[in-house]
């Protein structure tokens, strides 16, 4: 993809980002959107969005943006200068989902292969914030303050330390 079609894409997502903010259509509701890309001859572009909410709201919303394409396709004509105003197509961007579940399934995984098995519900958020600031030592959590303060036991295995 050329340069001057990234800059396009850019330029297209700016203006309907604006506009749908400013769309007064009850069906669209917080809807953002992710990315634009467009046909290299600038007839065709497809516009990603995500929509905060189900798959109701979704449906809702991208109704809605299908039926403001018209005054969309104004703006962009306003304040885009290029030859032609493509044709909006209004697709829901599913990454985000993907990358939610794949999140899940990784917090999933993690859980069952922690040491001390698995990492209880209500929990989680906490000990993997935890877990991120500094690796877990299991020694560490044993040791009292008498361990500390009196060094290790008069008993040890080490032979060079016991001559």
């Amino acid at each position: 993809m050329g340069h001057r079609l990234l800059k396009v894409n850019e330029a297209l997502r700016e203006v309907l980002s604006q506009e749908i903010a400013g769309l007064k259509d009850p069906r669209v509701g917080f809807v953002t959107v992710t990315g634009v890309e467009t046909s290299s001859d600038l007839r065709h572009a497809k516009v990603f969005v995500s929509v905060l909410g189900g798959a109701r709201e979704r449906e809702r919303s991208l109704a809605g943006l299908r039926a403001a394409h018209g005054r969309l396709q104004q703006s962009i004509t306003a304040d885009v200068r290029i030859k032609r105003t493509p044709q909006l197509q209004f697709l829901y961007d599913e990454s985000i989902d993907r990358g939610m579940r794949i999140e899940t399934l990784l917090k999933r995984y993690e859980g069952e292969l922690a040491p001390d098995g698995p990492v209880p519900a209500e929990a989680g958020d906490a000990s993997a914030d935890a877990d991120d600031a500094a690796p877990h030592d299991p020694v560490a959590d044993t040791a009292t303050e008498a361990d500390i303060d009196e060094g290790p036991a008069s008993g040890t295995s080490d032979p060079a330390e016991a001559s």
